[in-house]
């Protein structure tokens, strides 16, 4: 008998959900709120109606917001050191991946100590985290539900994989609403990392009937919905599947793992400080290819869940039709650059490639991937 575990938070989701802040954060027993944001979702208010909500409950907030697109090392101990003389007790994120990150980082560090280095890789937190509630702003990166935190060593150059349940939040909000103040680019970039979750959690070694699930749907809602809310940016219907086909996503991902692609990305990003989900679109399509002969079913049944027809075709032609469904995906909505387009040269192709193998992203990656074979990839997809 197969046994496998699935692990969620408490999920609130629908338009106007932002207004049960305040009552979700007082169930989990805080007092004071350490709010992690950023200054586009200041300036957009989303940060303000979070703190009347809050405030309506009788809670004090304080916020930080000193991070960038790619969270550094150095802005989660600057958090911390904020976060553990501020008198709070509980953890909000209002924005998108790179705030969560931040938040479920300085959680670990204010209650487990040392630096966030030790952390990387696998189940290594041992302390519970405070409280955490995680309102997301994107339609992406998924951290609302996931057990992963991703952050920059500014040193190596790198982005960092913590994984560990302790990382799951304890309640995550999804209110489509905050999703109408994002330009184009954000969306269709976000879109893509959400795709990239839901194609590579599919074809997964740890992928078990629960991710499976979660998967095809967010694929399916990607599909239907990206191009008309990158095009559209007031469909509110469009928002509201697309926040749904990043949960499903996430939830995916969050417990069947990634793959090569998200291995690579990291390595990219840590380096060029490149938004993540142009970085996807780049190299997703490669990474596709290098591992449609490990699972040509799975690809066949991506191809079908974006829409293609591969009735009559033989198993490797109805599976490359994923590839082609999502080229053309990226290419309407305007992200089909290579690598070299993204500013990466050449000369650093083999450090990547060395530490992509070392992420640990590309253990459940379902084709197993040499150094040689992931600079081959990155070299293709330049």
């Amino acid at each position: 008998m197969e046994i496998s575990k699935f692990v969620a938070p408490e999920i609130i989701f629908g338009r106007g959900s932002l207004s049960q802040i305040g009552e979700s954060v007082v169930r989990l027993g805080v007092s004071k709120v350490f709010m992690v944001s950023d200054d586009h979702v200041i300036a957009a208010g989303w940060v303000d109606q979070a703190v009347e909500y809050l405030r309506a409950a009788g809670l004090e907030t304080v916020i930080f917001s000193s991070l960038t697109t790619n969270p550094k090392d150095r802005e989660v101990t600057e958090g911390t050191a904020k976060y553990l003389s501020s008198g709070c007790d509980g953890i909000v994120s209002v924005g998108g991946g790179s705030p969560t990150d931040v938040a479920k980082a300085i959680a670990i560090i204010a209650s487990n100590g040392g630096k966030l280095q030790d952390y990387e890789g696998v189940n290594k937190i041992s302390l519970p985290l405070p409280p955490m509630v995680i309102v997301p702003s994107t339609a992406g990166a998924g951290s609302e539900v996931s057990q992963f935190a991703i952050i920059v060593d500014t040193k190596r150059k790198l982005k960092m994989s913590i994984i560990s349940r302790s990382l799951i939040p304890d309640i995550a909000i999804v209110d489509p609403e905050l999703l109408k103040t994002k330009d184009a680019k954000l969306a269709a970039a976000t879109g893509v990392d959400a795709l990239t979750h839901g194609i590579e959690s599919y074809v997964s070694l740890a992928a078990t009937p629960l991710t499976d699930i979660h998967a095809l749907k967010a694929i399916q809602l990607i599909s239907k919905n990206l191009r008309r809310a990158v095009a559209v940016r007031s469909d509110m219907d469009a928002n509201t599947n697309m926040a749904m086909a990043s949960l499903t996503a996430g939830l995916a991902f969050s417990n069947a793992i990634l793959g090569a692609a998200h291995a690579m990305t990291h390595q990219v990003d840590g380096l060029l400080d490149q938004h993540h989900g142009e970085t996807n679109a780049s190299i997703l399509p490669h990474v596709m290819r290098f591992n449609l002969q490990a699972c040509p079913e799975r690809f066949r049944d991506i191809a079908v869940a974006m829409g293609e027809d591969v009735t009559g075709l033989e198993l490797m032609a109805a599976a490359e039709r994923s590839i082609d469904a999502v080229k053309a995906l990226i290419a309407e909505i305007g992200l089909d650059q290579g690598l070299s387009e993204l500013g990466l040269r050449e000369e650093f192709i083999p450090l990547l490639s060395e530490n992509a193998t070392k992420d640990a992203c590309l253990l459940t990656n379902p084709r197993s991937a040499t150094r040689e074979q992931i600079e081959e990839i990155y070299r293709n997809a330049m």
